[in-house]
């Protein structure tokens, strides 16, 4: 950048070229002066319009203007640093500082995973955690705060694959979103000193305390900070709420199609996982720990990536990384027990909570119904996630109830997809959901406002085999977060996602989705019998969510749950319970 002065002599060479004719000395003096002044003041207002300066701790970042939302973005600026060598999965590092303003433009950068994305959109970087803040154009200060955590399986995806510009153009709130580590790189959990475990989930917890230092300098309440999230958004929002590493992090959390007891959230067994994979990739000294740590050290990031990608589709509804409960070897731990153990006892951050899934979750699934229709005849077994059921046997009772609720006593055919789409609702997101809330207000938080989400557009795709269509996986997500060029969207969709942001914004901003003397219906907090609002192109609130289906879910859990177990690399044991039917199918949801 010029100094403040070049650009000033520049403009008065200018001005003596263009002189045509001569005037007096001081006529001269008077005009050269006052179009310095004015060129002065059009370059602050500039300055002052096209892009704002502002000072964090490790130095000036500069944020440009968004012109469609007449925001601020503050993007790509680094939170911490990723750790190498043999610290490669452990917990991140302090952030890196600067003397030169750091230009804060969209470097799309991502962290290492192997997903196709379309050209040019993003670049994979090992040094990848950085955070985007979206400032509304305002000189009132002290704004809430929403932190925005992506989802994709713990394997994939990045902070911007979903923005929040047209919530912060409301000019009430401040919006950050981040990467953290996924696949292997953040969710390997060998109980070792080199890989402890939830690096990615350690990640999340550095950023939101660069929240706590910075956010201020942007106009930000420290006090006032929402955390959000969707599918394993959603379920790394849920395990922040019970993380001792969380203490004054936050104030409110929204939660929506993921949960901490779900499956998919924490690994039952994760050194089982990592010598499975390992495995996978004909590496079989998998007792040796020692061995297997270096396995994974040693081995290009790039080929773990691919071949996480490849396991990622399983009829399990889990993948093999992701967070886990840690073996408390001396580092700062983020999950110290099960997630059940924690909600049931009580000991956890009870703050307000916006908290709901869609009626039909399961949708995401049906692009592989044609293959596993046939496997579900075949072994229903092989459909049942691995928290639930100590042994074969008891796992195989099991699934023969669970099918016969969900397809009745005969083969799943394809008039059976709506009840395909209903188990896989139940079984991934839904009943965890409720099964969290449920534990949530035994123990005292009364502050949970719970929903279900319904809207099917009319450019949605229909299911097929039939002439319905629903609000599959984290549609709840799409609608409140930016959508592209929205004045291409349906009158109906447009008007809903105005009513989806300014449910959103309420809570973020106080605390309540409907505050008293709102137009919308009266939305209390859930009851004992989970009551909720119905989220469609009307409000409706209703009084209970429970169903035979929930009741089902409830005796099942508890008489057949498995607790998630820290891993154990002293154990000398050399079984390995395999996860079923993996499948090299790449067709997963960019949610999940």
């Amino acid at each position: 950048m010029e100094g403040d002065y070049t650009w000033v002599s520049r403009a008065l060479v200018t001005m003596r070229k263009t002189m045509i004719a001569p005037i007096s000395r001081s006529k001269t003096l008077e005009s050269i002066v006052a179009l310095v002044l004015c060129t002065l003041c059009n370059a602050a207002f500039a300055q002052d319009t096209n892009y704002r300066d502002v000072k964090i701790e490790q130095g000036v970042v500069r944020g440009y203007r968004s012109v469609e939302e007449n925001i601020f973005t503050f993007q790509s600026i680094p939170y911490a640093i990723v750790p190498s060598g043999l610290d490669f999965y452990k917990a991140p590092l302090p952030p890196p500082s600067w003397n030169d303003t750091f230009d804060a433009v969209d470097r799309k950068i991502i962290c290492q995973q192997h997903r196709q994305y379309p050209p040019g959109l993003v670049e994979v970087k090992e040094q990848c955690l950085i955070v985007n803040v979206f400032v509304p154009d305002t000189k009132q200060e002290k704004l809430p705060v929403v932190v925005f955590v992506h989802g994709g399986a713990f394997l994939f995806g990045y902070g911007n694959s979903r923005t929040p510009k047209n919530l912060v153009k409301s000019g009430k709130i401040i919006a950050v979103t981040f990467n953290y580590r996924v696949g292997p790189h953040g969710f390997l959990c060998l109980g070792t000193d080199a890989a402890p475990g939830n690096a990615g989930m350690k990640d999340q917890i550095e950023l939101l305390r660069w929240v706590q230092r910075n956010i201020a300098e942007f106009g930000g309440d420290t006090s006032d900070v929402t955390i959000a999230g969707c599918s394993a958004g959603s379920a790394s929002i849920d395990l922040l709420l019970i993380s001792k590493q969380s203490k004054g992090l936050f104030k409110r959390a929204i939660g929506g199609s993921g949960s901490n007891l779900n499956a998919f959230a924490v690994q039952t067994r994760p050194l089982e996982n990592a010598k499975y994979f390992a495995q996978q990739m004909g590496f079989n000294d998998t007792n040796d720990i020692v061995a297997l740590e270096k396995f994974y050290l040693n081995t290009p990031y790039e080929a773990l990536s691919l071949k996480s990608a490849e396991l990622a589709q399983t009829t399990n509804s889990v993948t093999l990384f992701s967070p886990c409960v840690e073996k408390d070897i001396g580092q700062e731990i983020f999950l110290h027990d099960s997630p059940f153990k924690i909600l049931s006892d009580g000991n956890f951050l009870k703050v307000p909570m916006l908290y709901g899934y869609c009626n039909m979750e399961g949708i995401y699934r049906v692009n592989m119904f044609d293959t596993w229709r046939d496997k579900m005849n075949e072994n229903f077994v092989n459909f049942l996630t691995p928290d639930l059921g100590n042994d074969e046997e008891n796992r195989v009772k099991l699934a023969e109830d669970i099918k016969r609720l969900y397809f009745g006593v005969g083969p799943v055919t394809n008039s059976s997809i709506l009840d395909y789409i209903d188990f896989f609702t139940d079984i991934m997101f839904g009943y965890g959901m409720l099964r969290s809330a449920k534990l949530q207000l035994d123990v005292g938080n009364d502050q949970l406002y719970l929903y279900k989400y319904s809207f099917a557009d009319e450019s949605d795709d229909y299911i097929p085999h039939t002439a319905e269509r629903g609000a599959t996986h984290c549609a709840q997500a799409h609608a409140v977060m930016d959508l592209g060029d929205e004045s291409k969207l349906s009158e109906k969709y447009r008007n809903v996602k105005v009513i989806m942001r300014d449910l959103w914004l309420n809570f973020i901003t106080t605390g309540v989705p409907v505050p008293a003397g709102s137009n919308y219906p009266a939305w209390p907090p859930m009851s004992q019998q989970r009551s909720y609002m119905s989220l469609n192109s009307t409000l409706e609130f209703r009084d209970s969510m429970l169903s035979e289906r929930t009741k089902f879910w409830e005796e099942a859990f508890a008489k057949y749950y498995k607790y998630p177990a820290p891993p154990n690399p002293t154990s000398s044991s050399t079984s390995i319970n395999v996860p079923h039917n993996m499948h090299s199918d790449l067709r997963c949801s960019n949610n999940y």
